[in-house]
């Protein structure tokens, strides 16, 4: 990719990274310090990536944990692979069930919410797939981590003391004893240096590894997990967690200047971001610090954001096929619609037919996209005993109307957020990106990609480059250091702009690129937060 490694026309002080045997890329130290021991030890970047995962629910608690879901997208043998590890709800959880108690709105804490977790299993499935060490000896450096504890940096003492705040309100119950006994010991939310460690967890994660998640699943771990849920008041069982197998997939893709862009299919919502490029591959590229450039990129993922909540569910529960959403002609139809003035979004008739992201690479060009979450922060609140798995919370983000694509059911995956995406060009791999952040992401990933290709930004520089969020209707929040004379001309387009007091709700994100001639690894990381790219 033709960049400039040395522009930087963002406030930042980090240039893009290079390496040639391996690199990481996350937003923690010393899960990216994890990942490149394992690449050092003999992996791959299969191993690198699980490793990377594995850590992160120890170092970053407050955005995913054991028992959260993932997916990933995986560069192996000159092919790209989707893997799904999102879970199902339980067999007995349905709109009916709830009523039945009361329930008309699917809280966002407790037992209720909570879904088949799908991490472990997708761990385990890229290992047995790709993966060169074992298992045991991949999650290692994570359970070592757990087990010795480690000093929280700034900016996770900072979410997990918000968190704290919240749950201290909201959380009433039995139930939530062990989240506060696990995370915040002594009464309160570790401070930043501050040492933090979770024996149970380390235990956890040696089980995972030596039962390649079996246990998780079929065993001691399933009969913890099912058996505290079930004595209070939840819907997952030990039937739920045996029956559960991640699925791999076929990825979805756009292409947009003469890239493909990749996504995981429904029930993701990478779906949106592909609407999105594929409306504004049909006007110019234009200068990205234009007012027509931001308005046209708005009212885009407006637009696609639209046909998403209207139609992305669980795919074998979608009205509108992926194809038909993704056709050419279904995308000039919705470009039709951006005017030069902002408009209020809804759905079209297409043809029928809290989270943390990683990026992996080694030397033989093998690559990893790779997100996991437990939703909304800790996820449910709900800690299984004597194990430190902080169980997700995914079933909140079913509807409890019975005639909507993502409607609550038995067996069913909810819309989801975590969103990995991937990078190509002529068949060949040019790498994995993602951002971070709920509903942010598929809007993220847009702006990654076009910093990228129209405006050829090195990863670094893409990732700096102010970020804007719609919220709904004609309401679009912008970073403090957004271009203040653009703000003020989008107004004047219909748009209601409002400056956000900080960064935090912009997501955090990585990049690696790879050169296919040299195969030099290049990567970036979030200036947002604590991120690291670690090089070999």
């Amino acid at each position: 990719m033709n960049f400039d490694p040395l522009y930087q026309p963002y406030p930042s002080r980090r240039l893009p990274v290079y390496g040639r045997n391996g690199m990481v890329a996350t937003s923690q130290p010393l899960a990216a310090q994890a990942g490149l021991d394992i690449l050092k030890a003999g992996g791959n970047a299969i191993d690198a990536a699980v490793a990377t995962a594995a850590a992160l629910t120890v170092l970053e608690p407050a955005f995913n944990g054991i028992g959260g879901d993932a997916f990933a997208l995986v560069w192996a043998n000159g092919e790209l692979h989707g893997l799904n590890a999102s879970g199902p709800a339980p067999a007995a959880l349905s709109i009916e069930a709830l009523l039945k108690r009361g329930i008309e709105e699917i809280p966002k804490y407790g037992t209720v919410p909570i879904t088949v977790p799908g991490a472990p299993a997708a761990w385990a499935e890229l290992s047995s797939r790709f993966g060169r060490l074992p298992l045991s000896q991949t999650l290692e450096p994570a359970a070592r981590y757990a087990e010795e504890g480690y000093p929280l940096p700034a900016s996770l003492a900072y979410f997990w003391a918000r968190a704290h705040r919240i749950f201290g309100r909201q959380l009433i119950g039995d139930e939530y004893a062990e989240w506060f006994r696990t995370f915040a010991p002594g009464g309160c939310a570790p401070g930043a240096g501050e040492m933090w460690a979770s024996p149970a967890h380390a235990a956890t994660l040696r089980e995972i590894g030596e039962t390649r998640a079996e246990s998780f699943y079929r065993g001691d771990l399933a009969a913890k997990i099912a058996g505290y849920i079930g004595d209070h008041g939840g819907y997952l069982t030990r039937a739920d967690l045996a029956g559960y197998k991640p699925e791999w997939v076929r990825p979805v893709s756009a292409s947009y200047r003469g890239y493909e862009v990749w996504e995981i299919p429904p029930n993701g919502q990478g779906l949106v971001a592909l609407m999105a490029l594929n409306m504004l591959d049909g006007f110019p590229a234009g200068d990205k610090e234009s007012v027509l450039t931001y308005h046209r990129q708005f009212e885009a993922i407006k637009l696609a954001f639209a046909d998403g909540e209207a139609y992305i569910a669980d795919a074998a529960h979608m009205r509108a096929s992926v194809d038909g959403l993704l056709s050419r002609k279904y995308a000039d139809e919705r470009r039709a619609l951006i005017t030069d003035e902002a408009a209020l979004p809804g759905p079209g008739t297409p043809p029928s037919g809290g989270t943390v992201y990683l990026a992996a690479a080694d030397g033989e060009g093998n690559m990893v996209s790779f997100i996991q979450s437990n939703y909304m922060g800790f996820g449910s609140g709900i800690v299984i005993p004597g194990t430190g798995i902080a169980m997700q919370n995914r079933g909140h983000n079913f509807s409890m109307n019975p005639e909507h694509d993502n409607a609550l059911a038995p067996g069913k995956r909810s819309y989801h957020t975590i969103i990995p995406g991937f990078l190509t060009r002529g068949g060949e791999a040019v790498g994995p990106f993602g951002v971070m952040g709920g509903f942010m992401q598929p809007q993220a990933h847009v702006q990654v990609v076009t910093s990228t290709v129209d405006h050829l930004l090195n990863p670094q520089a893409a990732l700096d480059a102010p970020r804007w969020m719609w919220e709904n209707g004609r309401t679009v929040r912008v970073e403090p250091d957004f271009p203040i004379h653009i703000a003020q001309a989008l107004m004047r387009k219909g748009h209601d702009i409002q400056v956000a007091p900080d960064k935090n709700m912009f997501g955090k994100g990585q990049i690696i690129w790879r050169d296919p001639v040299s195969g030099v690894l290049c990567g970036g990381t979030e200036s947002r937060s604590d991120g690291t790219v670690a090089a070999w």
